[in-house]
């Protein structure tokens, strides 16, 4: 039941109604999801990705107005791209592209280069083809991670060109305005993708999620979607950084700590703390009793 004067759900205005959103990156995972939450919102919808057979099937599945095979990272393809498509547009968001792992040693300067200059290269090359044919107040969103921002073994290069995206983003802001620039940075997102890179370990990976991060449940490709169209919808966000992980960074994930969380993950469903604001004396000797037990743990 709906208060007076408050409108019922079924009769709010479309948040995209008469807006046209371009997806690189949109036939599956990420993109294709943030396509059709921008479909519910009443947007036309451009998707744009390599392989052309995935498209036809996205596009079908969303309504999509019109889509175009290509690479992204072929600058003549995607300037041909952008001058083909009718003006306005109101949101292009960059979802292709990935990080390059590996030890630092076993890579040339060129992969080096590649690495770290691949998704500001992408990000920069799409603003500069879109900067004419977005309208104010919309926006170049872009995707980048969390996962690397902590340097450990295994990830080479991957930490410092995540750690380049948000301060090129905020600096893209400044040249592109009144259109806005923002990044997405998620962690592990329960995607075909991340289905395809751990293969048999992904039920493994998925479990570990669950027990471990604070919202007890695996980040999903929609969680990102209304993230983007929040972000699109929002006219008073520019030039920042939005990290979507379910609480990732605020808990270890390395082996060495596996057993400790688990153990606090345990603790949590059968022993909640009690209530702080009643009783402040028994909610301290909780928490202190499960640090003993994370100490013990380790």
């Amino acid at each position: 039941m709906t208060s007076a004067g408050t409108p019922d759900a079924a009769q709010r205005k479309p948040e995209l109604a008469g807006q046209t959103v371009v997806v690189i990156g949109g036939s599956a995972g990420i993109g294709l999801e943030t396509a059709r939450r921008a479909r519910a919102e009443g947007a036309d919808v451009v998707l744009a990705g390599r392989d052309p057979d995935r498209l036809e099937q996205a596009a079908l599945e969303i309504g999509a107005q019109r889509t175009a095979a290509f690479d992204a990272n072929d600058a003549a393809a995607l300037r041909r791209f952008f001058q083909d498509l009718p003006a306005p547009i109101d949101h292009v968001m960059v979802t292709a592209g990935g990080p390059r792992y590996g030890p630092l040693l076993e890579m040339d300067g060129a992969q080096v280069r590649q690495a770290i200059s691949d998704h500001a290269v992408l990000g920069l090359e799409v603003a500069r083809n879109a900067a004419a044919k977005i309208r104010p107040p919309g926006t170049l969103l872009l995707m980048g991670g969390t996962g690397a921002r902590r340097v450990r073994p295994g990830l080479g290069i991957a930490a410092a060109a995540t750690a380049a995206l948000p301060p090129f983003t905020a600096a893209l802001a400044l040249e592109l305005a009144p259109v806005r620039v923002n990044l997405i940075a998620a962690g592990f997102v329960d995607t075909p993708l991340s289905a395809s890179l751990l293969g048999d370990r992904l039920e493994e990976r998925r479990d570990e999620l669950r027990a471990t991060l604070p919202i007890g449940r695996v980040v999903g490709p929609a969680d990102v979607a209304a993230l983007a169209i929040h972000i699109m919808t929002n006219t008073a966000l520019t030039g920042a950084t939005y990290d979507i992980d379910g609480g990732q960074q605020l808990v270890s994930l390395q082996a060495g700590h596996g057993p400790q969380l688990r153990l606090c993950a345990q603790l949590r469903r059968t022993r909640p703390l009690p209530q702080a604001a009643h009783q402040p004396g028994q909610a301290r000797g909780a928490i202190a009793n499960m640090t003993q037990l994370r100490v013990a743990a380790g």
